[in-house]
């Protein structure tokens, strides 16, 4: 038997757009109480809004995940507005491409510290409510088919990912006897704004066509040639946060179309 999403808080960061916005609506027609956390204000309102006008209670916020004052208030503005948070969606990032001898440091840094350094601090900060009598909770991390591959181009975004799996495996092991649970779900190539301004950079850098790096460098690992959707992560994280015990827990998830498989 599954567990019910109804009632329970779930914060999504980077969900004013693509991936979290999908995520905060699957949720929220689960029953889940949704804030909708992005450095974007008004583009989280507005999602808000879309979830509100669906029936849903939603609540944007303001959140800058590399910023540990601004996480801690906004979990704490959730906390006041629609309760303790039950549900933890680490999903804020950004992707640069470039070869490492040209990877500026100070892009490196930024793109280490959105992934990581948010993922961290969004953790620490629902811990507390999570651990207090034992209420428990389930975090999950959006990582990639990156953090089991790598590409060319992508040096910090593939050692972000990578990161990842060590962050959720030892909150795993500190958090099951507390009752909270935490996962990496992985897609493969999902066609997103982020990935759409990818097609272009590669094919310049790669030296071939933006149909060639589409056919090649994205799908042409996968089974099918076919991208990931939004719903095939949205409806995995779903899965993941309904699923009754800690049975699975600490684990990888691909959703890749057997780009990668684990």
């Amino acid at each position: 038997m599954s567990r019910s999403l109804d009632g329970q808080v779930a914060v999504i960061t980077g969900a004013a757009s693509g991936i979290g916005k999908e995520i905060a609506f699957t949720l929220a027609r689960a029953g889940a109480r949704v804030a909708i956390a992005d450095l974007n204000l008004d583009g989280a309102q507005a999602v808000a809004a879309q979830v509100k006008a669906e029936g849903g209670t939603a609540l944007g916020v303001a959140m800058d995940v590399t910023d540990e004052a601004a996480v801690n208030a906004g979990i704490a503005q959730v906390a006041a507005e629609l309760g303790p948070v039950d549900i933890l969606i680490a999903n804020a990032g950004i992707q640069i491409v470039a070869p490492i001898q040209d990877f500026a440091f100070a892009d490196w840094k930024r793109l280490l510290a959105i992934h990581l350094d948010g993922a961290f601090l969004t953790t620490k900060a629902v811990l507390p409510a999570m651990y207090a009598g034992k209420r428990g909770g389930t975090v999950i991390y959006m990582g990639s088919a990156h953090s089991h591959e790598a590409s060319p181009l992508k040096s910090a975004y593939v050692t972000a990912k990578h990161g990842l799996l060590g962050l959720a495996r030892t909150l795993a092991k500190e958090g099951g006897p507390r009752g909270v649970r935490s996962h990496v779900v992985c897609p493969g190539f999902v066609r997103t704004p982020l990935v759409d301004k990818q097609i272009p950079e590669q094919a310049a850098t790669l030296g071939i066509s933006e149909d060639e790096v589409v056919k090649r460098v994205m799908l042409g690992s996968t089974v099918d040639g076919t991208f990931t959707t939004l719903e095939d992560v949205a409806q995995t994280v779903k899965f993941l946060c309904e699923f009754p015990s800690a049975a699975l827990t600490g684990q990888s998830i691909l959703v890749s179309h057997g780009w990668h498989m684990g």
